[in-house]
């Protein structure tokens, strides 16, 4: 038996009828063709699921698409203004924090979650790595992920003094 459910997924409302075991993940790909949410573990071990649910980073293999009736979605397709790059995915590029790119979307969307949580934020790389820590990268150093955040935290106007 299939259940209605009626989100909003980066600005738009959507209602679908679901399978009750369908997971968001599978959702958001398959459903909406929203693919820059990728599949990695589908334990919530390494974070390349993640999503924002109503502004707070959440994995997205963890959670039933009928769970997420009533909230709002931000996925990384949801995150750039038309051709202009958020922040975070500006930094990205800019601090070369990336190189297969697969971890990358849920990286960006952890980031942006830390970032908008709070007026300021601390940029040591303990404070750094305590908010990457639910993502893993095979590819990078973290270094210059680490860097991304300093930047995308100075363009938000989130650096603490």
């Amino acid at each position: 038996m299939k259940h209605a459910v009626t989100l909003t997924v980066n600005g738009e409302r959507v209602e679908r009828e679901v399978e009750p075991r369908l997971l968001l993940s599978d959702f958001l790909r398959h459903e909406l063709g929203l693919t820059g949410t990728h599949v990695g573990c589908e334990h919530g071990v390494c974070g390349c699921c993640t999503i924002l649910v109503d502004g707070a980073a959440a994995r997205s293999c963890l959670m039933l698409a009928v769970q997420a009736d009533g909230v709002e979605l931000r996925t990384i397709e949801g995150l750039a203004e038309g051709e202009e790059l958020h922040p975070v995915q500006a930094a990205f590029r800019e601090a070369h924090g990336l190189q297969c790119g697969f971890c990358t979307p849920g990286f960006v969307l952890a980031i942006t979650a830390f970032l908008e949580e709070s007026e300021t934020v601390d940029l040591s790389d303990g404070a750094i790595r305590e908010a990457i820590a639910g993502n893993l990268c095979r590819c990078t150093g973290y270094q210059n992920i680490v860097e991304a955040v300093r930047i995308a935290a100075r363009a938000m106007g989130k650096a603490s003094a």
